[in-house]
């Protein structure tokens, strides 16, 4: 027996709870790579956020992150069934019943917001979708998710050229797939194009099945409730022209810009703690710079005339930090935040 069906057996409420007690020790230990991260993604969007709205933010999206991560195993866990009725309220879904019933099929826009994997079983009620996936890290761990996934009505396909004609053709017969796109291509599979105002390599493959097919696009995001009972769904509807032009730079481009909207929704949702800005011209991997480097680096981007994207960056994430929590009901989390986002 795979050791992660414990999680079948285990209640959400106290899977929460146990996330909660790990996020607040990831938040005492600021050397962790996971903290480290988050900060150089905030500085680089938003550098003029004040101090204490920066570690307010932080805090919030460790306990987000964490509670993504113990949701998605449990989701894996259990039944379809069990995982559409967490589904509690579905926002704007006449764009995506709009969107399944194109002729050219329809692309799920769905970026590393929220608990998304949640939100699986119920958009397989809708079809049979075709879904590129990459095997994960570990023996156990990846024959736990495949099986998960397996569960679905979806077509899974490797990430490869084989995996892309897989997807196009199931477009061109007016069915639906979901990407994410805003992982960190290889070189040969994206270009260099603004996120929240810094320049930075972006896959290209969502554009271009776009561009090929004239395919509805569909933003999709699955937000835990502020009372920490069951999620909602957010249904975008991505209509600019720029999406579907074939200058893969302008359809890149416009892309993230409508990933921004979605994340700025539910700004402390995203996945920060991944490393999306690795790929930067005139730096490389800020990850992997020392302080003075990053700062030097900051500071000239903003001194340049860069710094309009990033001051709306900036002000989206002083309005989010204004917004209720979703999850201020946790005794441990109302004395971390200072009412963060609405999601």
């Amino acid at each position: 027996m795979n050791p992660y069906h414990i999680f079948k057996y285990v209640p959400l409420s106290v899977l929460q709870m146990l996330a909660r007690i790990v996020a607040w020790v990831i938040i005492q230990l600021p050397r962790l790579s996971i903290m480290r991260t988050i900060d150089i993604n905030i500085s680089l969007i938003a550098p003029t956020l004040p101090k204490a709205q920066k570690q307010a933010l932080t805090k919030d999206i460790i306990y987000h992150q964490c509670l993504t991560s113990i949701e998605s195993m449990k989701s894996w866990a259990m039944s379809p069934e069990w995982s559409i009725a967490q589904i509690c309220d579905v926002h704007n879904k006449d764009i995506l019943i709009e969107g399944l019933t194109n002729p050219n099929g329809m692309l799920a826009i769905v970026p590393h917001l929220g608990t998304w994997e949640m939100m699986n079983a119920w958009l397989n009620q809708f079809g049979a979708p075709t879904i590129m996936y990459k095997p994960v890290k570990g023996k156990l761990t990846n024959e736990f998710v495949l099986q998960g996934r397996s569960r679905l009505n979806a077509t899974l396909v490797p990430t490869d050229g084989s995996g892309v004609k897989a997807v196009f053709k199931t477009l061109k017969q007016g069915g639906f797939s979901i990407v994410l796109p805003d992982h960190v291509p290889e070189p040969s599979g994206g270009v260099v194009v603004p996120f929240f105002g810094i320049e930075t390599l972006t896959s290209t493959l969502a554009s271009k099945l776009a561009s090929k097919t004239k395919c509805a696009l569909v933003g999709l995001s699955c937000i835990r409730r502020t009372d920490g009972r069951g999620f909602d769904i957010y249904c975008y509807k991505l209509d600019n022209p720029a999406l579907y032009d074939r200058n893969a730079e302008v359809a890149t481009h416009a892309l993230n810009q409508a990933m921004e909207r979605m994340i700025t929704d539910n700004y402390s949702h995203y996945m920060w703690g991944y490393r999306r800005f690795k790929r930067i011209p005139n730096l490389g991997n800020p990850y992997k710079k020392d302080k003075e480097t990053l700062a030097a680096f900051i500071r000239s981007h903003h001194s340049n005339g860069s710094n309009q994207p990033d001051s709306n960056a900036n002000d989206s994430v002083k309005n989010d930090n204004i917004k209720s929590d979703n999850v201020k009901n946790d005794s441990a989390v109302r004395n971390n935040n200072t009412k963060l986002d609405n999601r």
